[in-house]
């Protein structure tokens, strides 16, 4: 579904309900959504773990995805802050390299990203709370929403197990005072029993909109046709600002 309106100054979070449930296809789809609208937009990944040497720099497969799939060319580090070598949990991949995720950078990043496009989604690590650092100033990906104070979209794998964890995640990001502002079903299983009854379990359960589909093994371009993005933009401080002079009118 196209929206009705242009889009201005969008910005989510993209978790999931766990690692390898397509959070990078979700975000690109998002992005190619927006594309369409005639918005201009950019991804980011604050911090990504699991790159090699290529052409004279390191690549990571999903920050090169999320910079294809954006209409806005910015710096890589503005993309990805934090690229980091061993494909494992975050703190740990930075400890192996003697570095440190701290939140600066980030709040940085993301302001510059802020300034340049019309619209930014910003895709978190693995789940929704994983650690991005330990210690006294430990801190973790839920943190790191907080921090941004974005509405989420949760990215749930559609596979056996997948309404457990999308309840236990909403019920996470609630507690952290964020907005679920959507969630966007990935299939991820071909083969998995009754998935559309558990589409609409979610449906039903997850108490907030749901965006779209995303097919199996679809091209994220392509995909993006499935995706009504129209609740994103009832999550920007613009529309919010018109609800409310509505109301008191």
């Amino acid at each position: 579904m196209r929206p009705t309106a242009p889009f201005h100054d969008i910005a989510c979070f993209v978790t999931g309900t766990d690692t390898g449930v397509g959070k990078t296809h979700a975000c690109a789809a998002l992005l190619h959504a927006l594309r369409a609208a005639g918005c201009a937009s950019v991804g980011m990944k604050p911090v990504a773990s699991g790159s090699e040497w290529r052409n004279g720099h390191w690549h990571n497969d999903d920050v090169a995805a999320l910079r294809a799939a954006g209409s806005v060319d910015v710096p890589p580090d503005l993309t990805c802050p934090f690229l980091l070598r061993t494909p494992c949990s975050p703190h740990l991949a930075a400890a192996a390299e003697g570095a440190r995720i701290t939140p600066e950078p980030i709040r940085a990043a993301f302001a510059a990203l802020r300034a340049q496009a019309g619209a930014v989604v910003v895709e978190g690590v693995g789940g929704f709370q994983v650690p991005l650092a330990t210690g006294p100033a430990c801190w973790d990906t839920a943190d790191l929403a907080v921090m941004l104070d974005l509405p989420v979209v949760l990215v749930v794998g559609i596979r056996l197990g997948c309404l457990n964890h999308a309840a236990l995640t909403a019920a996470a990001v609630r507690a952290r005072g964020l907005r679920l502002a959507g969630w966007i079903a990935n299939r991820i299983d071909p083969d998995m029993a009754l998935a559309g009854e558990n589409i609409a379990t979610l449906r039903e359960s997850l108490g907030a909109p749901c965006l779209g589909e995303l097919p199996w093994l679809q091209a994220s371009a392509e995909a993006a046709g499935a995706l009504n993005i129209s609740p994103l933009l009832a999550a920007t401080p613009e529309h919010q600002q018109v609800e409310a002079q509505g109301q008191a009118a």
